[in-house]
């Protein structure tokens, strides 16, 4: 279960991110509702890192970073 997201997600663009990051998890895991859980959450903690004034470039740019913390 993902944490509760942050209203700093509500910004144009973001939709499309989260969308990208679930298709590269279900080509990663193969698994759809693997894919749903692990790209929801890393949403959600790419918006953490980036920060409250972000744009959805800095939340793709986040996306990374986000996993490799979760992978530590």
């Amino acid at each position: 279960m993902a944490p509760r997201a942050s209203s700093w997600l509500s910004v144009a663009g973001s939709g499309d991110v989260l969308a990208g990051t679930v298709a590269s998890r279900l080509a990663t895991t193969r698994d759809a509702v693997r894919a749903a859980h692990e790209g929801l959450w890393l949403h959600g903690a790419a918006a953490q890192l980036a920060g409250p004034a972000l744009t959805s470039g800095d939340l793709a740019h986040a996306i990374g970073p986000a996993l490799q913390e979760a992978l530590a």
